[in-house]
């Protein structure tokens, strides 16, 4: 009974605006409505709303946990649990959750816009020749910058510009610093550096002017603003983000001790890799020199050496044999040409008898009487008178195998009348 009095005395309540924290929001997918908690900052208490999803979808930034919110709520009790409730209807973002929501609108349109894109980071240079360095006036991140990238590589050289990094006039002065820095010649990296603040304090590193600004720098920017937990636009556009400015410092230049770590261990590991090689084209030209052809280079050329002996031989061989046979052939032509010449004939006894002329006899009965003849002998010649036929003279009694023989074998005539005792018929 209590708790349907205290119902219908609280139903009698006007709506009104209730500031809080959203502690949790639960929205489950297909429901219209929406449940969150919201808890005062002030004194330890929380009330569970329950809100139209379609205020929630109306908000520039999708509501999150911990927004600072303000909601126009009538408040209601469930009998059955009897516990007090928010019935809201709008919902607003204020303090700090609006400007939260102002900086999420802009995100999502510079975003939109291709600004945060990782294809836009470029890479640090290995080793700048100026590190461009955009600060407040004697403050701590100047000093954190500067001592710790001097502390890694001491010769750093550093272009600073002191500017005010909060307030109305800091945009103006980071931006117009950053445009001076980004137009030196020597400057290879431009640092962003401020300490640790509130939201409002860091408010300008997440203004769209500035963003634009180091977006269009040609130079690579680093942001180090305030502390890890803090995220200015400013960290989304910059080509590289340090957590600290202290981190900055490390960031922007090498270590010289790892360096000169990195270059020894690289001679080591080059003398090694050269020394390696040299025993190994080493123990490759012992073994060259060890193979026979090279330890003895004469041995190559036994084979072919005794190849060409050997064919020596063969064609020594072949011209005596093509000698022996021409000579066989010379010695039996020579015999067929001494068997067939008239020189043999008239050296078996043979005789070529001729007139006065010339003309040789051949018939007896040819020579008239009387007549002067030139008997041809093997060796010299005689003169003979003819006296006719052999049947017809004193001798022909004779037992004798020359009849008709008409020689006179008993003189040997001048030579006269008769032709050049060389001359002959073949």
């Amino acid at each position: 009974m209590l708790t349907a009095k205290l119902s219908e005395y609280v139903a009698k309540a006007p709506a009104l605006w209730v500031e809080g924290q959203v502690v949790q929001l639960t929205r489950r997918p297909g429901q219209s409505t929406c449940y969150l908690t919201l808890r005062d900052t002030d004194v330890d208490l929380s009330f569970s709303v329950t809100l139209a999803a379609r205020v929630l979808d109306a908000l520039a930034v999708p509501l999150a946990d911990g927004a600072h919110v303000v909601v126009h709520a009538r408040p209601q009790v469930f009998p059955r649990r009897g516990s007090l409730h928010l019935a809201a209807d709008d919902l607003r973002p204020v303090g700090v959750g609006e400007l939260l929501a102002r900086i999420e609108h802009l995100r999502r349109v510079l975003a939109s816009e291709g600004l945060f894109a990782a294809d836009r980071k470029r890479r640090l240079p290995f080793l700048p020749r100026a590190v461009g360095l955009v600060c407040g006036r004697a403050s701590a991140a100047e000093r954190d910058v500067v001592e710790n990238a001097r502390r890694r590589w001491p010769a750093v050289r550093f272009e600073i510009r002191a500017v005010a990094v909060q307030g109305p006039s800091a945009v103006a002065e980071v931006t117009e610093a950053l445009r001076g820095l980004d137009a030196e010649a020597e400057v290879d990296v431009i640092v962003v550096a401020r300490g640790g603040g509130s939201l409002e304090d860091l408010l300008p590193f997440s203004n769209e002017a500035l963003v634009r600004a180091v977006a269009a720098c040609r130079t690579p920017v680093v942001s180090a603003i305030g502390h890890e937990v803090d995220s200015p636009l400013l960290d989304l556009v910059a080509d590289v983000r340090a957590s600290t400015p202290t981190d900055a410092g490390r960031r922007v230049v090498p270590d010289v001790g790892e360096e000169l770590a990195g270059v020894a261990q690289a001679r080591r590991r080059a003398a090694t890799a050269l020394t390696s090689l040299l025993d190994r084209e080493t123990r490759g030209l012992a073994a060259l020199r060890a193979r026979p052809v090279l330890a003895e280079p004469r041995r190559l050329l036994v084979p072919h050496a005794e190849q060409t002996a050997a064919l020596r031989n063969r064609a020594r061989v072949a011209v005596r044999t093509a000698l022996d046979r021409a000579t066989d052939d010379v010695g039996h032509l020579r015999g067929r040409v001494a068997a067939l010449s008239p020189a043999a004939t008239l050296a078996r006894g043979y005789a070529v008898v001729q007139t006065s002329d010339g003309t040789i006899v051949r018939d007896a009965a040819s020579v008239p009487g009387g007549e002067l003849l030139r008997l041809r002998l093997a060796e010299g010649d005689l003169a003979a008178w003819a006296e006719g036929p052999w049947a017809d003279g004193p001798w022909n009694d004779q037992d004798d195998d020359t009849s008709g023989d008409t020689t006179d074998h008993t003189t040997e005539g001048p030579d006269q009348g008769f032709d050049d005792p060389d001359q002959e018929e073949s």
